[in-house]
């Protein structure tokens, strides 16, 4: 059921909704926009919306312009640094804002840079945080990754390697095994390294995906499963609690390049999929097993961005649920929506 859409200044490719409480309301949505010609450019937006599904409004209150926008993330809850947001452009640069807030109530709030450095000649085309919000890696166009160091005052790379053959559009941290993180590459390897001492290999699977790996999430309710979104269509869950010899436990087709993978915050084995050319989809995982029981195609063309918002809401005043953003890349379309599937028994 849509709750509320509008068209963003740009092509649209990530929407991120903040999980920190009192601003969960808040839904960040990215542009990524490239002007062809004889000097040709990639200028990008970040636009914060009130995303309130009780109230059925989704009002913009703040946009800040930037270079073209790869990924963005929100600092996880539970690290010391406040409420920041992390954006990795197409100028090589790694940028972190602070969510201030200059008057009560969310549309009061404005992102303020705190940080921004060209960490490489490359794009940067995706980064994570890392639990306590210390540390951010960043995946490159050029394959390789930078683990980059956050402090009150600058950023700085701790290591960069080459990691891939080409672009790196996923990286990861283990949320359980901090010092572990995932990197997936356009040359088909899903890798993990260990950043103690020196960054070392501690796996490389180059036989499962059959195209570029798109995307990698740690489940947050079990600390053995993982997923990885792929070009091939196939959303993969691997268990990974021998980390030498993960295990792809099972796959799923979903009709659609797996751009995005985004796991329930609430529900356990819930999993929300930008599927590219075909949409979205809510999957569900259990055990070996791993079913569609929602598909949401309301949107004209690529499917890119997808997010939970971290609380529940009421539909019609009654049934609960958790609302979902989605946007589309060459229309600008973001939408909120609840799903209709009850997936919360």
């Amino acid at each position: 059921m849509e709750v509320a859409h509008c068209y963003l200044d740009g092509n649209a490719d990530c929407v991120e909704f903040c999980p920190h409480d009192s601003y969960q309301d808040v839904l960040a949505a990215s542009t990524y926009t490239l002007q062809e010609g004889d000097r040709p450019s990639r200028s990008g937006s970040i636009s914060l919306f009130n995303a309130d599904a009780n109230m059925g409004c989704l009002d913009l209150f703040h946009r800040v312009g930037t270079a073209g926008i790869f990924d963005m993330k929100w600092s996880p809850v539970g690290g010391n640094m406040g409420v920041m947001l992390a954006q990795a452009d197409a100028d090589g640069c790694l940028r972190t804002y602070n969510l201030e807030r200059r008057s009560d109530g969310i549309e009061g709030s404005f992102l303020e840079e705190k940080n921004g450095e060209k960490i490489s000649s490359s794009m940067c085309l995706c980064l994570d945080w890392n639990p306590s919000a210390t540390s951010i890696s960043v995946g490159l166009s050029d394959g390789s990754v930078s683990i980059v160091s956050l402090s009150e005052s600058q950023i700085e790379i701790r290591d960069e390697w080459k990691a891939h053959d080409f672009e790196l559009w996923a990286t990861s941290f283990d949320i359980h095994q901090p010092q572990l993180v995932y990197t997936g590459s356009d040359d088909c390897k899903f890798s993990c390294w260990d950043l103690r001492d020196s960054p070392k290999l501690a796996f490389q699977n180059t036989k499962v995906h059959k195209m570029g790996v798109c995307c990698i999430v740690k489940s947050p309710s079990d600390p053995n499963t993982l997923f990885t979104g792929c070009y091939d269509e196939y959303l993969r869950v691997w268990d990974v609690r021998s980390i030498s010899k993960p295990v792809n436990e099972t796959s799923i087709c979903l009709g659609g390049g797996v751009w995005k993978i985004k796991p329930h915050p609430i529900v356990p084995g819930i999993v929300l999929a930008a599927c590219m050319h075909n949409g979205f989809s809510v999957v569900k995982v259990e055990g070996n097993e791993a079913e569609v029981i929602e598909t949401y195609s309301k949107h004209g063309s690529l499917a890119y961005g997808a997010d939970w918002q971290r609380r529940e809401s009421f539909q019609d005043g009654k049934n609960r649920s958790t609302m979902v953003a989605t946007c589309s890349f060459y229309d600008k379309l973001l939408r909120i929506w609840m799903p209709q599937s009850d997936f919360t028994t």
